[in-house]
């Protein structure tokens, strides 16, 4: 038997529940997992920003689990480390997936929401969309690479060669990409929540250029900025914030409204862009840098069992970096 969490209808606490260990079917692998990072999206899936997937769902989609069998056509050796993101699945003859944008994929399946996923002992994946993780890097700080990180990486490229970057809403994705960022040569400018001084400090620390409340306007014009804090308030903001010609990108998969504007804040050419989900191509990518980036990932476990406290400190903005489950 397997322990897992369910979320049965939205708004509920997750509930822990015995279940039989599944037998992966072709192209599938079976995983135990070694932990799983808590991502704002899982919040969006259990608290119904999104829609209920129609049956009781195990969240969670930044995994790092082990592999314990495999199905026909998997070539995966018992064992070996791999990594299961949020994109699960997608048809591969959409016009979408056929030019190379699988994340828009309108039939796509996602890891912890249609897909059961990680808040687990053990997990069924598609083969085609796990990843190789280098075992130098232990579990526990590999598996906020697999969103935080992925989605950053996503986000950070869809900025542009920006100069002077912000990063709105300091969590498990920006403490990542900041440092990316700086290796970049980039300078990094924090915004995050008004009077959080402890977040402040942690930016700083990671190096970045300035650290003020998304209430403040940057100490210089923004050549770019990323929106992590899914607060629609803030697109006006960073708008105002970057130079004419500049990019303001929403990286989150949900938003609060985003209220009324004027034109001016848009106008001289300023480009407001959303990123959605990831592709393979974003993870091979990311992936193969990391080695090199030497990252300070910042983490906090709990066991899986605690996985509604942590979901309740991430909703209270009380994690410092990311917070991973460890069954």
């Amino acid at each position: 038997m397997s322990r897992a969490l369910l979320c049965e209808h939205a708004g509920a606490p997750l509930r822990g529940v015995e279940r039989a260990i599944p037998a992966p079917g072709p192209g599938q692998v079976l995983l135990a997992v070694e932990a799983c990072a808590v991502c704002r999206t899982d919040l969006h899936v259990v608290d119904g920003d999104l829609p209920f997937p129609g049956r009781p769902f195990v969240p969670g989609h930044e995994i790092v689990g082990r592999v314990v069998a495999t199905g026909a056509g998997v070539a995966h050796a018992p064992g070996s480390r791999l990594g299961v993101p949020w994109l699960g699945w997608t048809c591969g003859r959409c016009e979408w997936c056929l030019d190379g944008r699988e994340n828009l994929c309108p039939e796509a399946r996602f890891t912890g929401w249609q897909i059961d996923g990680g808040y687990a002992e053990h997990v069924l994946a598609d083969a085609r969309y796990c990843f190789a993780l280098p075992e130098a890097l232990d579990a526990v700080h590999a598996a906020p690479l697999l969103c935080a990180g992925l989605i950053g990486w996503r986000a950070l490229k869809a900025a542009g060669p920006a100069r002077e970057l912000g990063l709105y809403g300091f969590g498990a994705a920006a403490h990542l990409i900041a440092q990316v960022a700086r290796v970049e040569g980039r300078r990094v400018h924090a915004f995050v929540r008004p009077g959080d001084e402890a977040a402040r400090r942690f930016a700083l620390g990671l190096g970045a250029a300035s650290a003020q409340g998304s209430d403040e306007p940057p100490p210089v014009p923004l050549d770019a900025a990323i929106l992590f804090a899914p607060v629609g308030a803030l697109v006006p903001a960073a708008l105002r914030a970057v130079k004419p010609g500049g990019t303001v990108v929403a990286a989150g998969i949900h938003m609060s409204e985003i209220p009324a504007f004027p034109y001016a804040a848009l106008w001289g050419e300023r480009v407001l862009r959303s990123v959605a989900n990831l592709t393979r191509r974003d993870a091979l990518e990311f992936l193969a840098l990391v080695p090199r980036l030497g990252l300070a990932i910042e983490v906090e476990t709990l066991p899986l069992a605690a996985a509604n406290e942590a979901l309740a400190r991430l909703r209270a903005g009380a994690v410092t970096g990311a917070a991973v489950l460890v069954p």
